[in-house]
């Protein structure tokens, strides 16, 4: 693929996850820095924390695995990856501020595809880590309204 041609599929990565329903709940922004690789940053506010006053797993959870993914779809020009597995660990509570994740692709390119993420707290601490199995849907990313060019 082109540079030009990675550009753009890269700008309709960030359009489609900005356009999924779910991000609508957090504070939250993806770019795709280069092939195989994102950065999720997002806000922890006392709205998902726990009954113990830190950020809830599910969002280790959902920025890691997004973190991944995206990474991994970089890759993926034509479909839609679908998460078959995901091994998170959670190495430090967060309670507030702004948080990284940070995806990184690690190998395959045909039908699964396999990579990681971690998430830095604004110290620069990573507060959790995650690898994911990801592998080809059926879904083409040119029939999802958010990936075209015209959903902005």
């Amino acid at each position: 693929m082109s540079v030009a041609g990675a550009e753009l599929h890269y700008r309709a990565l960030e359009r489609l996850y900005a356009s999924a329903p779910v991000n609508s709940l957090f504070a939250s922004r993806l770019e795709i820095l280069d092939e195989g690789v994102s950065r999720i940053n997002f806000d922890v506010t006392p709205t998902i924390y726990h009954a113990a006053g830190a950020a809830h797993g599910t969002i280790y959870f959902k920025m890691l695995d997004d973190a991944a993914f995206y990474a991994a779809n970089s890759l993926a020009t034509d479909r839609f990856l679908l998460t078959t597995s995901f091994n998170l660990h959670f190495t430090k509570p967060v309670r507030e501020g702004r948080v990284v994740a940070e995806g990184r692709w690690i190998s395959g390119r045909k039908r699964v595809f396999v990579a990681e993420a971690r998430l830095v707290d604004v110290e620069g601490e990573e507060i959790g880590r995650g690898t994911g199995t990801f592998m080809r849907s059926r879904i083409a990313l040119s029939g999802l309204p958010g990936y075209s060019a015209d959903a902005r």
